[in-house]
C-alpha cells in the first residue's frame, strides 16, 4: 500500500507533483520559452483543423484551370500535342506511335544529334567517368570534360572564362539573381524568355520591360531610371525563341556604353544559327564579342546536350562558381553530356556548311510561306519561324489537322504568348531539305482553310 501511495502524485514521466512544480518554476525563472505556453494560445487554436480542400493538389486553382482547359479542348476536337513519345532520334522526320511524321519540333539545328563523333565522345566519357559527376563541382564533382567544354565555349566569344550549369533555365535565373540586387535596375526586352524575367524577379532589382527591339524606347527608359540605380543590366535574346527575329546588338552596345550598363545576351537560339561559322550574334553583326559582358547560352540546341553556360570575364566566372546557387547547390553536369557538347561545337566550327544549309532552308521557309500568303510575323529566317494565326483555338485546330496529315509542329497559345498572338512555331534544321519545307507549307495551306471553317461552325463567327 505504501508503494501505491507513493505513485499517486506522479505523472507519466515519473515526477511527483512537487517535483514537477519546482522544475516548471525554475524553467520560468531561466526564461525557457520552449516549454511555456505560446502567447495568445487558446483552446480554440488547439482545436483548429485545416480545411481538407487545402490539403489536396486537385483542389489547387491552377490544376482546376488546367483540367477545365483540357476538357474544353477535348470537346472541341483539339488534339493534345504535348508529351508525344518519339520512337527514335528526331530529325527532319520522326516516328511517333510507329508512324513517320515530318518534324518541325526539334532543337537539333545543325543535324548533329546522333552523329558518330558525338556518340564516340559520349561513350568514351561514359567509360572513363560514368554517367554522373556524383556531386556539386565545388566539392568533388569536377571532371575533365567540364573544363574542356568551358574552355571551348570561352573561345567562341574570346572570353576569359566560362561556367557551365546543368540547366539553361537555371543559368539565367541563378546568374541574374546572384549578380544584381535591390539597389540595381534590370532592363529586359518585353519578349524575353521566362528564365530572364524570373532571374530579374529573383534579384530584387527594379525590373523594367522595354518594347520588343525598340531601341528608342529603351534609351528613354535608361535616361529615366539608370541614374537612380547603382548597377544596371540590359538583357535580351540573340534570336528570339518565339518570333525568330534578332536583337539589335550594335545599338545595344552603344546604349550600354553611354549609360554605364552591363550587357547580357541569351544565345540559346543563336549559337549554330547566326554567323558564317555559327558563333552567334556577334559574328552575325561583325562585332567584337568582348563588347558584351555576359554571354549566356544553352547546350540543348546546337550542342545536342543539356544545360547552360555563362562566358565572360575571369572575375564574374569565379564569382558565379563560388556563389551562384544554381551552380553551387547542384550536381555537376554529366561528364557524358559535357563531352558530347564539346564535340558538337568542334564539329560546328569544322563544318560551316551545316550552318549555311540551316540558314538556306530557314530563308526559303520564310520566302515560300509569304509567297503562299502566310504570316511569318517578324521572323528573319534563322531556325525559328512562326506562322501567325491570332486565335489560340485556330492554332490548336490547325496543329491537330496537321498531325493527322503526319506533320509534327507545336501550337504556341495563350498564356505562353498574348491572346491574339497564337501561332504555330516551326523549328528548322540542317536536316531539312527544301522539299520538306515546301511540302509542309503546302499542307498548312490545305488545312488552314478547313480549320477556319471548323472553328466558325463551333463559334458561330465567320
Amino acid at each position: 500500500m505504501a508503494e501505491e501511495g507513493n505513485n499517486q502524485g506522479k505523472n507519466l514521466f515519473g515526477l511527483s507533483g512537487d517535483d514537477r512544480s519546482a522544475l516548471l518554476s525554475r524553467l520560468k525563472r531561466t526564461g525557457s520559452a520552449s516549454l511555456q505556453p505560446r502567447e495568445g494560445r487558446t483552446l480554440e487554436a488547439v482545436q483548429w483543423r485545416a480545411d481538407p480542400k487545402m490539403t489536396k493538389f486537385d483542389e489547387f486553382p491552377a490544376y482546376k484551370q488546367l483540367r477545365m482547359e483540357r476538357i474544353v479542348a477535348a470537346r472541341a476536337g483539339i488534339l493534345n500535342p504535348f508529351f508525344q513519345c518519339h520512337d527514335g532520334i528526331a530529325k527532319a522526320e520522326t516516328r511517333i506511335n510507329g508512324e513517320t511524321f515530318l518534324n518541325f519540333s526539334t532543337y537539333d539545328y545543325l543535324d548533329l544529334n546522333g552523329h558518330p563523333a558525338l556518340e564516340e565522345a559520349a561513350v568514351d566519357a561514359l567509360k572513363r567517368w560514368g554517367t554522373s559527376a556524383s556531386a556539386s563541382r565545388l566539392v568533388s564533382g569536377e571532371r575533365p570534360p567540364h573544363r574542356m567544354l568551358e574552355h571551348t565555349i570561352a573561345g567562341l566569344y574570346d572570353a576569359e572564362d566560362c561556367v557551365v550549369y546543368v540547366s539553361g533555365h537555371a543559368t539565367n535565373v541563378s546568374t541574374i539573381g546572384k549578380l544584381f540586387g535591390p539597389q540595381d535596375v534590370i532592363f529586359h526586352d518585353a519578349l524575353s524568355h521566362n528564365s530572364i524575367v524570373m532571374g530579374a524577379q529573383t534579384s530584387g532589382a527594379k525590373r523594367i520591360s522595354f518594347p520588343h527591339n525598340d531601341m528608342e524606347a529603351l534609351e528613354r527608359l535608361l535616361q529615366e531610371h539608370r541614374p537612380k540605380a547603382q548597377r544596371a543590366l540590359i538583357v535580351t535574346e540573340g534570336v528570339f525563341s518565339m518570333d525568330g527575329n534578332i536583337a539589335h546588338l550594335p545599338e545595344l552596345v552603344k546604349l550600354k556604353k553611354t549609360w554605364g550598363c552591363f550587357l547580357m545576351l541569351d544565345e540559346a537560339h543563336s549559337l549554330g544559327v547566326l554567323g558564317a561559322t555559327g558563333r552567334g550574334t556577334a559574328e552575325h553583326f561583325g562585332i567584337n564579342p568582348k563588347e558584351v559582358d555576359l554571354w549566356m547560352g544553352t547546350l540543348s540546341k546546337t550542342c545536342c546536350g543539356c544545360g547552360g553556360y555563362i562566358a565572360g570575364s575571369a572575375e564574374v566566372v569565379e564569382l558565379l562558381k563560388f556563389t551562384s546557387p544554381g551552380f553551387v547547390y547542384s550536381v555537376g553536369m554529366s561528364p557524358v553530356l559535357a563531352a558530347a557538347s564539346d564535340r558538337a561545337i568542334h564539329l560546328m566550327l569544322a563544318e560551316p556548311e551545316r550552318v549555311k544549309k540551316l540558314q538556306e532552308v530557314s530563308h526559303e521557309f520564310v520566302r515560300y510561306a509569304k509567297e503562299k500568303g502566310l504570316d511569318t510575323g517578324a521572323a528573319e529566317g534563322y531556325a525559328v519561324v512562326p506562322l501567325m494565326l491570332g486565335s489560340s483555338l485556330l492554332a490548336g485546330k490547325l496543329a491537330a489537322r496537321l498531325f493527322e496529315r503526319k506533320v509534327n509542329v507545336m501550337p504556341i497559345i495563350y498564356p505562353v504568348v498574348e491572346e491574339g498572338a497564337a501561332r504555330l512555331r516551326f523549328f528548322l534544321s540542317a536536316a531539312h531539305d527544301i522539299e520538306h519545307i515546301h511540302r509542309a507549307i503546302d499542307l498548312v495551306c490545305e488545312e488552314l482553310s478547313k480549320a477556319r471553317e471548323e472553328m466558325a461552325k463551333m463559334t458561330g463567327k465567320p
